[in-house]
Parts: structure tokens; C-alpha cells; sequence
């Protein structure tokens, strides 16, 4: 059988041409592509395309959100400079007769900030559900040494004050379940309203001749205003509201302006409302600017500048027994409290704002002026349409 053309390798095929790069060769030696085929080192410069420079891993890891956080939370438990002392001891009650506006982790957290840096402070908790002890892993299981012996037994507070692990300036006088039967038990008593009063003048006398004298004192007063409340009013110089960014907060805060009143009339003429600030605010919501401008209108210059924001964070580092300082010193809730906190510390230092107190109980508003005319956020909260959206 003759063979096929096709089997004679008819038609030929042509062999494939090399590319010019691998069959060309230069006077310098081989084409550079067959350099490196053949392991020999060629000229980055000349046969790669020019990169980009590259950034130090320092410089793009400062530009990330994680690292800008981590970056303050190293500068907020590492403070390089201490915060001016105040020329006599600050006694503050935060109250407020409204529930979940923030009165104990405002408490808790402004206490943990003015101690991270230098300042001794204080912190009463006067509230029977025990939270500001809780959020400073404070023992106050039922029996345990606490406020209620000092109001009702008369103990001294140097046999019930706790130091607080977390901070070495920092101490705290628990509050039990039994404090929730002291009104009832403290109705017979003699000069009831100022039980709490001379404990603690006589704590802080103490202190001062050893020493170690306590810079602030705050007391995380409960949700009413009951006779705790008034102790603390009549223990305290200044009052701290702290308000939440909704209608509903304005409603029942004339009731306790009157009830300062009351107190400054009847049992501590130096008692005034110093300070206001502004907690849960959502900047999404119109209704929360709307509160917000309307506190400010009424209170001036008592209103801090910063309000704190809605923070899950916040929430959540009591049930670690940490203050926000040290649960997530990062975090938006963090930063603002330590703002809040310093504003409070150079009002207080000598010729601050609050040095002496006579400029705030001047201008200090009235009980009736809150609530006694129609209000921007409280005519109808509800008219146009929130572009944020609802919380």
C-alpha cells in the first residue's frame, strides 16, 4: 500500500517561531529572558516595569479605624499629664427622677476618668439596686458592709469604703438590697435628711488631716426622689442631671428642680444644679437635636459641651464588672466620657466655672421654667418625617 501525502508529512509544517525575546541574543550575552531561564541574574531596573513605592506598614496600619482606636485606648489608659485639682472637695449628686437616663454609668465612668488621671475620688452609691457596685466589681451581696449602715446604724464610712482594684485613686462605698428598706426605717430618726451628710464631712475630715484628701465626690443617687435622694442633696453642693436625648426625659425634670429648690431653701443653701449632660444621643433622629437645643436654651452654659452617644459598649462593660475605661478605652462611649470628665476637672480648678459655685446658682433656671410653656421638641415630635429613622 503507497503511502498518503498526509503520512509523508506532506503538507510540511512549519516549526513555531521562537519568541524575539528567546531566539535574539545581544553582545551583552543571552536575551534576559533566557538569563533567568538559565539562573543568571538579570537587571531588575531595566527588564521589570517601575512599582509603586510602597507605604511602611507603620503609616497604613495608623490609617486604619482599628488601629486609630487602638492607638487611643493606649493614650487613654497611659494619660501623661494629671488634671487640675479643684481648690476644696467637689461633692456632686447625679439625679434624676426618671429611670434609664444614665445616672450610674455616667457615675461609674466619670469616676474611672477623673481617677485615670490623678485626682482621688469618691463614689457613694445610694441606689438599692447596687448597679455603680456592680459596675465597679464592688462586693455588695446581702450583709456586706455598705451604705446602709452608715445611714441607718451610723457607721462611719472609713468601715465601709471599698477600694476599687481598677484604679488606685479610686474608692467606692457599696449599696446592698437592704438600703431598699431605709426610707421606711429612717422616717423616726432624728435629723434624717442629714444622715448621710455628717458621715460623710466627717470621712472627708479624716482624709484631709491624713493627707489624702478626696478631690470628688459623686453619689449615684436612685431613681426617685424620695428621702435617699433628698440625703444626697443635702450632702452634695452641686447637682449633675444627666438627660436623655427624648421627650419623655423633659417631662419629670421640673419636678426635681423643684425639689432642689426645695432642698436649698429648707436644708442646704449651697446646693444648685451646676452641671447638665446630655446622654443617648442619636444623631440620626431630628427629635434628639431638637431636646438637645432645647437644654441648651433653658440651662446655657450649665450644659456640657459633649453629649454622650448611644453605645452598645456602654452597656455592655458593667456586666464585666469594668467601667468603660478599661472594658473598650477605644470606643466612642469611652472618648466622650473622658471629654466630659475633663470639662468637669477644669471647671473645677481654680477659677473655673465651677469655683465657688455663685456664678451657676445665680443663673440657675427656675422649676417652673421647663415644663410651664409649649416646647420645639415636645409640640409634635412626630410632624415631619425622621430621616434617621426611629431607635
Amino acid at each position: 500500500m503507497s503511502e498518503s501525502p498526509v503520512d509523508r508529512g506532506w503538507p510540511p509544517v512549519a516549526a513555531p517561531e521562537a519568541p524575539a525575546a528567546t531566539a535574539s541574543a545581544t553582545e551583552d550575552g543571552p536575551a534576559p529572558e533566557l538569563r533567568r531561564m538559565g539562573g543568571q541574574d538579570a537587571s531588575p531596573a531595566a527588564d521589570t516595569p517601575e512599582e509603586a513605592p510602597t507605604v511602611p506598614r507603620e503609616t497604613a496600619e495608623d490609617a486604619t479605624p482599628i488601629a486609630e482606636a487602638a492607638a487611643a485606648a493606649v493614650r487613654l489608659l497611659n494619660p501623661q499629664d494629671a488634671w487640675p485639682a479643684p481648690p476644696e472637695t467637689r461633692k456632686l449628686a447625679i439625679a434624676n427622677q426618671k429611670g434609664g437616663v444614665g445616672k450610674t454609668t455616667s457615675a461609674v465612668n466619670l469616676a474611672a476618668a477623673l481617677a485615670l488621671h490623678g485626682l482621688r475620688v469618691l463614689i457613694i452609691d445610694l441606689d438599692p439596686q447596687g448597679n455603680a457596685s456592680t459596675a465597679l466589681d464592688v462586693p455588695h451581696h446581702e450583709g456586706a458592709p455598705s451604705v446602709y449602715d452608715v445611714l441607718v446604724d451610723g457607721r462611719p464610712v472609713s468601715e465601709v469604703v471599698v477600694q476599687v482594684g481598677a484604679f488606685s485613686g479610686l474608692t467606692c462605698v457599696p449599696a446592698t438590697i437592704d438600703l431598699a428598706g431605709a426610707e421606711i426605717e429612717l422616717v423616726p430618726a432624728v435629723a434624717r435628711e442629714y444622715r448621710l451628710q455628717r458621715a460623710l464631712d466627717a470621712y472627708l475630715a479624716n482624709m484631709a488631716g491624713a493627707g489624702e484628701r478626696i478631690d470628688y465626690v459623686l453619689i449615684d443617687c436612685p431613681p426617685s426622689l424620695g428621702l435617699l435622694t433628698v440625703n444626697a442633696l443635702v450632702a452634695a453642693e452641686e447637682v449633675l442631671i444627666p438627660i436623655q436625648c427624648e421627650y419623655y426625659a423633659l417631662e419629670g425634670l421640673g419636678q426635681l428642680l423643684r425639689n432642689v429648690d426645695l432642698v436649698r431653701a429648707h436644708l442646704n443653701s449651697g446646693v444648685h444644679v451646676s452641671t447638665i449632660l446630655l446622654t443617648m444621643y442619636d444623631a440620626r433622629t431630628r427629635l434628639a437635636e431638637q431636646v438637645a437645643t432645647e437644654v441648651r436654651g433653658h440651662f446655657g452654659d450649665s450644659v456640657l459641651s459633649t453629649a454622650i452617644p448611644r453605645s452598645v459598649r456602654l452597656s455592655e462593660a458593667p456586666s464585666y464588672g469594668q467601667s468603660i475605661m478599661t472594658y473598650d478605652p477605644g470606643s466612642p462611649g469611652a472618648l466622650c466620657y473622658l471629654t466630659v470628665a475633663q470639662e468637669i476637672a477644669e471647671r473645677g480648678a481654680p477659677g473655673g466655672a465651677a469655683d465657688g459655685g455663685s456664678n451657676e446658682e445665680a443663673d440657675e433656671p427656675t422649676a417652673g421654667t421647663l415644663r410651664d410653656e409649649p416646647t420645639q421638641a415636645g409640640t409634635n415630635p412626630a410632624a415631619e418625617p425622621d430621616e434617621g429613622g426611629q431607635e
